[in-house]
């Protein structure tokens, strides 16, 4: 067997066989494939596709290209949740105290932000003493005590997947279903989850552009994860705009805490809600309700105060410090440094999220490569989104800036700049589109 001939056989069109697949992605991970050959391969799987089949063998074999969790010392079923990213996508930290209420365990792996979509592990981190880089030595005592642990992901989890992942993003091979889908299942599965919750987002601000792309992806995903064995369902998100009020990593922390105390935006709750639901059924956790009530009581509980406890458990758990009121301290304080006025009267048509999500990286919120630092108090506060009625001069957004931050007022005037070519005013109020798109399963 030799590389030669896989490539030949995927730029004809023919579908690799499972041994293939193996060598090919064993060759990855020891080096003995050069990159000009792994480059090759990757763009005939771009031009040619894969089959259900190879779609699950490749995520498989990148699984086991390295450690795999055990996650045996849970008394339930191993859940994860994942999503495609966006901006304010604030879900992971309500998510994850509100299913423990339920009994439901999770060990969650995340990443820092790259670019205008944020990373849950730097949302954390903006809590002061919050420890985001555990020992997975330290997971089992964690989930016993509080039911839940975040950290980063581990180095030597489907190494594979971060080579290829490297080269896709010099060579154009990223917009591929196929390796989109195994590289996000191959991670999942390493990280030894049994049920799969993917949060699909889909519009301006995510990567899968519109609901035809969107859904392709779920279904890839979900078929992956029926043949290798996981319970998998795709919701499909809306992200046209930010998700909640906020986005940038300290002000949505401080909205996180809004939800968790009964006060959260409905967008948010209504995410939140479908993700926990379809994670409390298919972990047994439901108690035999009734989907219905089921929902009712997931909502009630971001209300009674039983989220907010669970919440308050975790932050305390890995470090992170408590206000005597109870809320989080944080490593700094976000203040409002510039309004961005609308230059004309009537409702939002539209917000394009990812021009928001470019204007929140350059006030400090975000990175464009991974050694960037970041500014943990910068971010954008929406006064209106889709749907709202505004008039001439009222302010769309406020800017904000962390206290120690010193940024040039050009990047400011940059950053609206961005903001008013992202809001999209009109006469007629549009027809408002509902945060959950779609639930495939």
């Amino acid at each position: 067997m030799n590389m030669r001939d896989i490539i030949i056989a995927k730029r004809d069109k023919q579908s690799l066989t499972d041994e293939q697949i193996k060598f090919f992605v064993s060759g990855v991970t020891d080096g003995s494939i050069p990159d000009y050959q792994i480059s090759a391969l990757l763009m005939a799987i771009v031009l040619n596709g894969m089959d259900e089949r190879e779609m699950t063998t490749l995520t498989l074999e990148m699984a086991a290209s390295g450690s795999q969790m055990d996650l045996s010392y849970l008394e339930g079923v191993p859940v994860d949740k994942h999503s495609t990213g966006g901006v304010g996508d604030k879900v992971t930290p309500v998510l994850l105290p509100l299913i423990a209420t339920f009994g439901v365990e999770t060990v969650k792996l995340s990443g820092r932000g790259l670019g205008f979509t944020g990373g849950t592990v730097d949302k954390f981190e903006s809590i002061k003493g919050f420890n985001v880089e555990v020992d997975s030595k330290e997971f089992p005592r964690l989930v016993k005590e509080t039911g839940m642990v975040i950290s980063g992901q581990t180095p030597d989890l489907a190494p594979a997947d971060k080579i290829l992942y490297s080269l896709r993003d010099v060579t154009g091979t990223v917009d591929s279903i196929p390796l989109i889908a195994s590289s996000i299942m191959s991670k999942k599965i390493a990280g030894g989850a049994k049920v799969i919750v993917l949060d699909v987002t889909c519009g301006s601000g995510a990567f899968m552009k519109d609901y035809k792309m969107a859904k392709e992806l779920a279904e890839a995903m979900i078929k992956i994860g029926k043949l290798a064995g996981r319970k998998t369902v795709a919701v499909i998100t809306d992200m046209d705009q930010p998700l909640g009020r906020f986005c940038g990593n300290i002000l949505e922390m401080q909205e996180v805490f809004d939800t968790v105390t009964g006060k959260g935006e409905e967008d948010v709750i209504e995410v939140v809600t479908e993700l926990a639901f379809h994670l409390i059924t298919l972990a047994g956790k439901d108690a035999g309700m009734s989907p219905e009530v089921l929902r009712e009581e997931i909502r009630a509980r971001l209300k009674d105060g039983s989220c907010y406890e669970k919440f308050k458990t975790l932050i305390r758990s890995q470090g992170g410090e408590l206000s005597p009121s109870g809320s989080p301290v944080y490593v700094d304080k976000p203040f409002d440094c510039m309004h961005v006025n609308s230059p004309e009267s009537g409702y939002v048509q539209g917000m394009r999220a990812d021009l928001i999500g470019q204007a929140s990286v350059l006030l400090g919120a975000g990175r464009l490569a991974k050694t960037d630092s970041i500014d943990y108090g910068a971010g954008i506060g929406f006064f209106v989104k889709t749907g709202d009625r505004v008039e001439r001069g009222d302010s769309l957004c406020a800017l904000y800036q962390g206290e120690n931050s010193n940024l040039p007022e050009e990047t400011l005037f940059d950053a609206m700049d961005l903001i008013l070519e992202a809001y999209e005013i009109g006469p007629e109020k549009p027809e408002k589109k509902p945060a959950i798109l779609d639930v495939i399963t």
